[in-house]
């Protein structure tokens, strides 16, 4: 069963209740803060019921139930404790296009009442389709108790910033960009508070636009940080490379533009040079934009350019570490990178530098962790030239593909071996060194291949 979740505004429409037991007594109390006209049909009413009667909170009439009592209703419950009654009582409404909930009874129910967190405007409601509603109370309490107190004047204070806002700013990017930034601070209604000063200085006068170069992470959506998320969720346009996977994306605001801007196995959709253009460009347009880069944006992204780029064009920017590919592939394996005992050191690169002859005249660390980025498919050449450097023949390998996503590979070898690993699915990272033996259980220096996927 598929439900809709939605909230009705129900000031001033007629309701009927079939019932007035402690059932539907627990049902009116819910429908009275709705201001609904409520009107309560049963033979006989508890005392509760009767004094909301006498206070003329609903309409009590004193009668068993007949389909005439549905006409004219937008909502109608069932609370008896006669299913045949119940059952007539949600017949009739079907027959009709009214509303209808039999209290208990999922099959026979248009809608259901969810287990309601409030804080003033703020309603959090949860349902479970009538599966068990004592767990959808139970869930409720553990949100209540995490909420604060404070939630609904804030909410308040914030709705009445929001209404001036939407009169004094024309609709567009600048104006739903300042609703995002004022979802986000403390707000007051003093005049000289500076939310209220944010949101009512004419948008032409408030900084141009902002770009972010994010670190995404691995590729798991947990490992993003809380600051990342935000600016994904808020931001009007993300640039973002080809390894950023789906999940992260789908995590943007509805409205905001998505662009791939990134390459695949050397295949360019766009130059660099155009992705400097464009920040600027959009930012110039007071928009706010989130360069999104897998891992961390200082690792091996050109990040450099683009930083430079943006300050020779006058545009603010600012860098939002991400968990790199190294941390992640590390992780996978249960890895130290660095260990008191085989590694106090590490290097990263990338497989072209891994490779490249110009490195071979510097001083070789044989202790050190050695990571690299983009190792390639044909790992022989790596292994060659290290080999050639004088790295033991035994130093134990790793290749991490996908690392902390769904497709996670793991192959493990030792130097030697290397050259004859199995090609995995990018992108792939390579770790090698000592501490593997030491840090990552599955190792074992005689085993040529370990694949493990998660």
């Amino acid at each position: 069963m598929s439900l809709l979740p939605i909230f009705l505004k129900l000031d001033g429409r007629r309701g009927l209740v079939v019932g007035a037991g402690a059932v539907a007594l627990d049902k009116i109390d819910s429908l009275l803060k709705t201001g609904l006209r409520l009107r309560v049909v049963a033979p006989n009413a508890r005392a509760e019921i009767q004094q909301l009667a006498n206070q003329g909170q609903l309409d009590w009439v004193q009668q068993p139930f007949a389909l005439a009592d549905l006409e004219g209703n937008f909502l109608v419950i069932a609370a008896t404790d006669s299913a045949e009654v119940n059952a007539a009582v949600y017949q009739g409404a079907v027959a009709r296009g009214i509303l209808a909930n039999s209290v208990d009874d999922p099959p026979h129910c248009d809608f259901f009442f969810g287990s309601v967190v409030s804080r003033g405007a703020l309603q959090i409601a949860i349902s479970t389709a009538g599966e068990s509603p004592a767990f959808a109370q139970h869930l409720r309490r553990e949100i209540d108790e995490q909420l604060p107190e404070d939630l609904g004047p804030w909410l308040q204070s914030l709705g009445r910033l929001r209404r001036e806002v939407l009169a004094l700013h024309p609709p567009g990017e600048a104006r739903r960009l300042l609703l995002h930034q004022l979802a986000q601070r403390t707000v007051c209604d003093s005049f000289s508070c500076p939310s209220r000063q944010l949101a009512l200085a004419p948008l032409d006068q408030k900084s141009g636009g902002k770009v972010y170069l994010v670190g995404a992470g691995p590729g798991d959506p947990d490992l993003l940080t809380v600051k990342a998320l935000r600016l994904i969720q808020s931001a009007g346009l993300i640039l973002h490379d080809d390894l950023v996977p789906r999940a992260i994306l789908e995590l943007a605001h509805p409205a905001a533009e998505i662009i791939n801007v990134g390459k695949r196995c050397g295949v360019k959709t766009i130059t660099q040079e155009q992705i400097n253009t464009l920040m600027v460009e959009q930012a110039r347009a007071h928009r706010t934009i989130v360069r999104l880069k897998s891992g961390d944006p200082l690792i091996f992204s050109r990040a450099a350019e683009e930083i430079a780029a943006l300050t020779r064009a006058g545009v603010a920017f600012e860098i939002v570490p991400g968990v790199t590919a190294a941390f992640a592939a590390a992780a996978a394996i249960s890895c130290s990178l660095t260990s008191r005992n085989s590694a106090s050191s590490v290097i990263f690169s990338t497989g072209h530098h891994a490779q490249s002859h110009s490195q071979a005249s510097q001083p070789q660390d044989v202790a050190a962790t050695r990571v690299v980025y983009m190792p390639g498919r044909d790992l022989r050449g790596i292994a060659q030239q290290w080999l050639d450097e004088g790295l033991p023949a035994g130093l134990p390998c790793a290749v991490v593909s996908q690392a902390a996503q769904h497709g996670q590979q793991i192959r493990y070898a030792t130097l030697a071996t290397l050259r004859d690993v199995t090609p995995a699915p990018a992108p792939t990272l390579l770790i090698a060194g000592w501490t593997l033996r030491e840090s990552a259980a599955a190792f074992q220096p005689e085993d040529e291949e370990v694949s493990v996927s998660s």
